[in-house]
């Protein structure tokens, strides 16, 4: 079996959360401990940071994996989705997994996988987890794909937990509200392991709180420690010396090369967690300096407001929640440009309603539909975006739709591709 063929069967054997939505859910651990049992329990030969939440676990998991290396560490780095090649959910440093890897490990244990019915993202859970213990790596920074409770990657024991924070998103499997959605997240809270929150909220700090005591552990609030100064996230480039200033920790010295606004609170968060794993992994403030500058360069991060075009500006971003696309909204009309186009496609099992209203009537969408089952028709998409005020034309796919934004945009006008991860992947 050659490496086309083992993801080939991977992505088309089973169901795939990522492309077919609810029929690849599922609702306990069994399946997952059952592979990790026939694996060796790979999971228990490498330390690691688990990290859920409903925007930001990505970007803090990258930024944290690019701290780690910098301190000279072997790091494995676990994300999904991936947006241009599947390898890009397991890394070592700055490493892809190889490709003969993915194969032999594919063709070694399909019948076992078969009979077990894994699904797609256990599967690759499976396959991250012996990777990293075949490697030998120091630390594994393990992303949660959806919710914690049931996700396949709770079968690990890590040094710490890291919740982001909390938002409606896929609320037809985690809930209808915060505190339920929390409730799912917080199933990563396991005894002796201190938890950090990346961002207090009225809503779900309860829920952390009484979760902890029950299992025993500690929680620290990582934007209570920690402040990022203005210039940090409003000037990129600028360098200034960590201070502090009534109590509490600014930190000044970072130059961050990810545009987003919105990553100041995944720097905090990520500054939180590798203070705290400083003593016992030789962390210091130089290596969360140059961890979090040369971020892009270590892990190959992508899709967060990422910039492919200067005249017009074209930048694309993975936000696709309402607390993304609020912060996304929020920073293309700061940016002051004549007009917005906005390419738009988005999955067919999101509640849309607050989404679509909260993104900018001013702009031209041009609606379309990513190329994947889940995707929510064109048609559908453009009629309930016409409800919230939107406006713009249908497009066959993604691609047509960019390619009319660009080919409409003048040199002081910008163009946003978002919406989805696919749609993100598609132009990438």
């Amino acid at each position: 079996m050659n490496y086309k063929q083992a993801l080939d069967w991977m992505i088309s054997q089973l169901p795939m959360f990522q492309r077919a939505g609810r029929p690849a859910f599922k609702p306990d651990l069994s399946k997952s401990w059952e592979m990790m049992r026939l694996l060796n329990n790979p999971q228990k030969q490498f330390r690691s940071i688990h990290i859920a939440g409903t925007n930001g676990k990505g970007s803090t998991a990258h930024y944290l994996a690019s701290i780690f290396m910098e301190s000279g560490l072997k790091v494995g780095l676990y994300t999904s989705p991936h947006l241009k090649d599947f390898r890009e959910r397991i890394r070592v440093n700055r490493n892809l997994i190889e490709k003969d890897y993915v194969a032999d490990f594919t063709e070694k244990f399909y019948h076992q996988f078969e009979n077990l019915a894994l699904s797609f993202f256990e599967m690759t859970v499976g396959l991250a987890f012996s990777y990293f213990a075949s490697r030998q790596v120091d630390i594994a920074i393990v992303e949660v794909g959806m919710g914690g409770r049931l996700d396949s990657t709770n079968v690990i024991i890590p040094e710490l937990s890291i919740i982001t924070n909390i938002g409606l998103d896929h609320t037809y499997f985690l809930g209808e509200t915060l505190p339920e959605i929390a409730g799912e997240k917080a199933g990563i809270i396991k005894k002796d392991v201190p938890v950090l929150i990346g961002r207090t909220q009225e809503a779900t700090f309860p829920v952390f709180e009484q979760k902890a005591s029950e299992v025993g552990t500690e929680t620290r609030y990582a934007d209570r420690h920690f402040k990022l100064s203005e210039p940090v996230y409003r000037q990129i480039g600028e360098y200034y010396d960590k201070m502090e200033k009534d109590g509490e920790v600014y930190l000044t010295g970072i130059f961050n090369p990810l545009a987003g606004s919105y990553q100041h609170q995944n720097i905090i968060t990520a500054i939180a967690a590798a203070d705290s794993m400083a003593t016992s992994f030789g962390i210091n403030y130089a290596h969360i300096k140059s961890g979090i500058k040369n971020v892009i360069e270590n892990t190959g991060l992508q899709g967060r407001w990422q910039v492919l075009n200067r005249k017009p500006l074209v930048i694309c971003d993975t936000g696709h929640n309402s607390d993304g696309i609020r912060m996304i909204t929020k920073q293309l009309l700061s940016l002051n440009k004549d007009h917005i186009h906005f390419v738009l496609s988005t999955v067919n099992d999101k509640n849309l309603t607050e989404v679509l209203s909260l993104l900018p009537e001013s702009a031209t969408y041009y609606f379309c539909k990513a190329d994947i089952p889940r995707g929510l028709p064109v048609e559908e998409l453009m009629e309930k975006a016409a409800k919230e005020g939107l406006k713009g034309e249908a497009y066959p796919s993604v691609k047509a739709a960019f390619e009319a934004a660009k080919a409409n945009a003048r040199e002081n006008d910008v163009v946003f591709v978002g919406g989805s991860t696919f749609t993100v992947a598609e132009i990438l």
